[in-house]
């Protein structure tokens, strides 16, 4: 099973150690991480429509410090050689697909393919303000960008015009090293139905402390997602998931650990990542995380 990781991008203390991102991707590479993988914050609002996590008034402080997910990634792309680079996840809805295939496709060339992107469609209304992105507009920015980056990432020329994202025809010699495997997150049976149209597949969410059946939590939703799949003329055996593992404060290592090995169980969960955001006092501690984990999984 792979094990990745978040890099020290968002979150506490570790977040404000900027010039360790590449220190903790190449360090984490040695002990044997199988990936390594970015967040996409903009605001951490004041006065939040919607916190986090969800049914909070507020923002939680690890939102605070935020590092560019697209350098970051840039970055570990760059002093590592076989993780893979993940996004989890790119709030599609903000970025023109022009701007994003060229950042996400300059960092697959970076490393040599190895680029996982992992898109969602947001939560936070202050958020898309901020990106002058309307909020109701979200599901459909979000299909339509995956329809102009089909076009940035196959075609040359490309070209897409949809109702709210245009790339004029445009020569597109920039590709990626192969067709990078997009998942997508969402619980939502709009977003399980997208996974079954669109995706390569599923960012599922484990949260502790919380309920840790993977019956629950992976087998029947995959099970709707398969059915949604042969709806749509798809094999459903091609889609495959990577279950993110999400501590919150309070949580302790060996509630990661032992719900780690519990989901080990279910076929599907082939690749997780941990987010050390709500765990990690510093870079250094998060490595020692790291560790911990690969060593007892």
């Amino acid at each position: 099973m792979r094990i990745g990781f978040s890099l020290p991008q968002l979150g506490g203390v570790a977040a404000r150690q900027a010039d360790a991102v590449a220190r903790f991707a190449g360090e984490a590479e040695a002990l044997g991480a199988g990936s390594l993988w970015v967040g996409d914050r903009l605001l951490a609002p004041v006065n939040p429509t919607v916190g986090y996590p969800p049914g909070a008034s507020t923002i939680p402080e690890e939102f605070h410090h935020i590092l560019d997910p697209f350098v970051a990634l840039g970055i570990a792309a760059a002093v590592t050689e076989k993780p893979l680079l993940g996004t989890n996840v790119i709030n599609a809805p903000w970025y023109p697909p022009a701007l994003l295939a060229r950042s996400l496709t300059t960092i697959d060339a970076v490393s040599g393919g190895r680029l996982v992107p992992g898109f969602g469609s947001g939560w936070s209304p202050e958020e898309f303000q901020a990106a002058s992105v309307p909020f109701a507009e979200r599901g459909r920015r979000l299909d339509e960008c995956l329809d102009a980056l089909d076009q940035l990432w196959t075609a040359d020329p490309a070209e897409y015009h949809g109702q709210h994202w245009t790339v004029p025809a445009t020569h597109a010699g920039l590709k990626p090293v192969r067709r990078p495997q997009i998942h997508l997150a969402g619980f939502a049976p709009a977003a399980l139905r997208r996974v079954a149209r669109r995706a390569d597949g599923w960012l599922p969410i484990l949260v502790l402390p919380g309920p840790t059946d993977p019956a629950e939590l992976i087998t029947a939703p995959m099970r709707r997602i398969r059915e949604f799949a042969e709806q749509e003329g798809r094999d459903p055996a091609g889609i495959g998931l990577v279950l993110r593992v999400y501590p919150q404060p309070g949580a302790t290592i060996d509630e990661v650990v032992s719900a780690i090995q519990r989901c080990s169980t279910e076929p599907d969960v082939r690749h997780l990542l941990v987010d050390l955001m709500f765990l990690a006092t510093s870079v250094d501690h998060a490595l020692e995380l790291a560790e911990t984990i690969l060593r007892s999984c």
